[in-house]
C-alpha cells in the first residue's frame, strides 16, 4: 500500500500555516478538482485527498494531534476518509460554495447498542465455574407490531417529500456553477417511508423496554475483571440490523485465607515452635478439600511447600495452577507459668548447647 502524502504537502503549505492561509490554500485546490468541473482521471481522489487534509489542519484539535502522531497505526488518522464523518466528497466543499455532489443513500440496517452489567464471585466460583441468572434492561422489538412501529394490520406509507427515495436533491446556482445537492429526507429520516397510524404500546418507535434473566455460564479459570460477551444479547438493531452484545465484568471476592497469584493459590501456614522444631503432620485447607502435609523438623518461617494441582484451572489450556503453602511460625504473646517454665528450661539447654559446640 502506497503511504500517504502529508496534509501540509496535499494544501501545498508550510507547517506554520495560519488558519486563512489554510483556508485559502483549500478554496484554491477545491474548485481546481472538483468533480463537477474537472473531469481528468483521479481529479476524484485529489479532491478526497483535499478535503481529508483541510478536515485535519481546519481543526485545532486534529491538527495538533496530526502534527505529533501523524496518522497511521491506531490514531485518528487510521480511521481513512470516511472516518471524519464526511457526507461524501462535498461535504465541505459546499461549506464554502454553497453545493455540492455527493448520492447519499437510505439509511442501512444499524446494530444495536452494547449493554454491560457486573456480576461478583467467589473464589471457589472462579475456580471451578457457575452459571449465573442475570436480570438485564434491554430495548427489543414491540411484541405487538413487530418492530414495523404501525398499528397491528396497517403499514407504513411511502414519504411524500422523498417519493420513497429517503433523499431530498436540490440543484443549486452559484458563482463557480451548478451543483446538486443531496440530503437525507428530514421527513421520514431516510427511511423512505412514515408511520401515519402508530402502534399504541411502542408509539411508533417500534421497540419497547423488556425485564429479561439470562443465564450465563462462567468458565473455570476465570479472574477478577474477566469479561464475558454474550452476542445478540443487547440492545435490538435498527432497520433490520443485529442486536448488539451482553459484556459481562467479572468481579472475584477476596477470599478468607487464600490468596491467588495468576493460577496458583497461597496460603500461609501457621505452626508454633514445638511443631516447627519437632516436624508435624497437619491438614491443610485447599480449594478441593483439606490434605495432609508433612512439615520437617526444624522448618523454618517462610518455607514453601508446594502442592501440585491444587490451584486455578488454565482457562485458556489444560492443566491447573498449583498451591502455595507459605510456613509462617507463631511467637507466643502470652505464656502461662507452666510454659514458661519449659521455655526457660529449653533456652538454658539450648544455650549450654551452643557453649559446647564452640
Amino acid at each position: 500500500m502506497a503511504s500517504k502524502q502529508d496534509y501540509y504537502d496535499v494544501l501545498g503549505i508550510t507547517r506554520d500555516a495560519s488558519d486563512s492561509e489554510i483556508k485559502t490554500a483549500y478554496r484554491k485546490l477545491a474548485f481546481q478538482y472538483h468533480p463537477d468541473r474537472n473531469h481528468e482521471s483521479g481529479s476524484e481522489d485529489k479532491f478526497k485527498e483535499i478535503n481529508e487534509a483541510y478536515e485535519v489542519l481546519s481543526n485545532p484539535e486534529k491538527r495538533d494531534a496530526y502534527d505529533r502522531y501523524g496518522y497511521g497505526g491506531d490514531s485518528i488518522f487510521g480511521q481513512g476518509f470516511d472516518g471524519f464523518g464526511f457526507d461524501g466528497v462535498g461535504s465541505i466543499f459546499d461549506a464554502f460554495f454553497g453545493g455540492r455532489t455527493t448520492t447519499s443513500t437510505r439509511q442501512a440496517p444499524e446494530r444495536g447498542a452494547d449493554l454491560q452489567c457486573d456480576v461478583s464471585i467467589t473464589l471457589e466460583e472462579a475456580a471451578f465455574g457457575v452459571e449465573k441468572e442475570l436480570n438485564i434492561s434491554r430495548t427489543e422489538f414491540c411484541s405487538k407490531c413487530h418492530g414495523i412501529g404501525s398499528r397491528p394490520g396497517t403499514q407504513p406509507a411511502q414519504c411524500a417529500d422523498c417519493n420513497g427515495s429517503g433523499q431530498i436533491r436540490r440543484v443549486q446556482q452559484s458563482i463557480f456553477g451548478r451543483f446538486t445537492n443531496v440530503t437525507t429526507c428530514p421527513k421520514c429520516r431516510g427511511e423512505g417511508r412514515v408511520i401515519t397510524d402508530p402502534c399504541p404500546d411502542c408509539r411508533g418507535t417500534g421497540k419497547e423496554k423488556f425485564q429479561r434473566n439470562i443465564m450465563v455460564n462462567i468458565p473455570a479459570g476465570v479472574d477478577n475483571g474477566s469479561r464475558i460477551r454474550l452476542s445478540g444479547e443487547g440492545n435490538a438493531g435498527a432497520r433490520g440490523g443485529q442486536s448488539g452484545n451482553l459484556y459481562v465484568n467479572l468481579n472475584v471476592r477476596e477470599h478468607e485465607f487464600f490468596v491467588r497469584e495468576e493460577d496458583d493459590i497461597v496460603y500461609e501456614l501457621p505452626v508454633n515452635f514445638a511443631q516447627a522444631a519437632l516436624g508435624t503432620e497437619i491438614e491443610v485447607p485447599t480449594l478441593h478439600g483439606d490434605t495432609k502435609l508433612k512439615v520437617p523438623a526444624g522448618a523454618q518461617t517462610g518455607h514453601i511447600f508446594q502442592l501440585k494441582n491444587k490451584g486455578i484451572p488454565h482457562l485458556r489450556g489444560r492443566g491447573q495452577g498449583d498451591q502455595l503453602v507459605v510456613l509462617k511460625v507463631i511467637t507466643p504473646e502470652s505464656l502461662t507459668k507452666k510454659q514458661r517454665q519449659l521455655f526457660e528450661e529449653l533456652a538454658k539447654e539450648l544455650g549450654d548447647s551452643k557453649k559446647k559446640k564452640k
